[in-house]
């Protein structure tokens, strides 16, 4: 299988070699000449066979409505257009209908890894017709981790509900990245009794309930730098934390936790917090996310 990527980021980079390890052929677009392997949206086009499939990994919101409405114009009816990146469910139909009048397909795949994803693999979360999945399924299969293919991929429902899973999931990992935060701050105040914090965190690496990988990436990050010294409390959000909220407000669902994790964020950018440092440190050991330094 030979198929198309546009956007040779963190992510889109470690794709596409992960990808190639698995033999299928992978033809890249990106402005930056340093990565790309075609110098344009048509040369990419053209290289790839018929009918196509062209995987989009961009930031979400303009970018990603820009790419899909260039990338129409070059691919045929019957191509194949796969959003990978982090759009809010509900910019899926648009694209989705905008597709149809070109008769494109289109599928929205959420997906979770970060910069571990090319060595461990990707939980995929996909929307879309079920022919237009199985046609992706060696895509899929190369890209998610080792193992029964329902423990790293779900063809979630219709478009929309691949990005809508994918939104939830983030929601969550806020909520169990503040408990972190706030059990590191909670050790890290009793240091005049606890005289190992980080050995108590990898302490529970292994027998208890509250083993995960989370917990693996704190213990990583403490064991860099245990004090965060070099880490500013200052804690970006990326919006799919936002989104879920504003979905739990449509739904009248209650998601305190969630809520709370988000605006423990918000609570970083006021004043410099041990536990958001820790938050801070966490998205930069899965998600290659940048810190600011103190």
């Amino acid at each position: 299988m030979h198929i198309g990527i546009i956007g040779l980021g963190k992510m889109g980079n470690n794709m596409r070699e992960r990808l190639r390890k698995h033999g299928l052929t992978v033809s890249g677009y990106d402005p930056n000449p340093a990565v790309t392997d075609v110098a344009s949206l048509q040369e990419l086009a053209a290289v790839l066979p018929v009918p196509r499939i062209v995987w989009v990994m961009v930031p979400s919101g303009k970018i990603t409505d820009d790419v899909i409405h260039n990338v129409a114009d070059v691919l045929s009816p019957g191509d194949l257009v796969i959003d990978g990146g982090n759009s809010r469910y509900t910019d899926d139909a648009v694209h989705g209908e905008f597709l149809a009048t070109r008769q494109i397909r289109f599928l929205d795949v959420g997906v979770s890894g970060g910069i571990w994803g090319l060595e461990n693999g990707y939980g995929l979360m996909a929307g879309g017709d079920a022919a237009d999945v199985e046609r992706a399924m060696p895509i899929f299969d190369a890209l998610r981790p080792e193992g029964p293919r329902d423990e790293g991929f779900v063809h979630a429902g219709p478009i929309g509900a691949g990005h809508y899973v994918k939104m939830v999931h983030n929601g969550i990992e806020y909520a169990l990245m503040q408990a972190w935060a706030e059990g590191y701050e909670l050790l890290d105040s009793r240091k005049d009794l606890v005289t190992d914090v980080t050995g108590s965190f990898k302490a529970w690496q292994r027998g208890t309930v509250v083993r995960s990988w989370l917990l693996e990436l704190l213990v990583k990050a403490l064991e860099e730098d245990p004090e965060f010294h070099d880490i500013s409390g200052y804690v970006e959000d990326s919006g799919e934390g936002r989104w879920t909220v504003h979905e739990a407000l449509d739904r009248a669902v209650p998601v305190p936790t969630i809520s709370a994790a988000i605006f423990a964020r918000f609570v970083s950018r006021q004043k410099d917090s041990p536990s958001m440092k820790a938050v801070a440190a966490l998205r930069n050991q899965f998600g290659g996310h940048a810190v600011r330094k103190s």
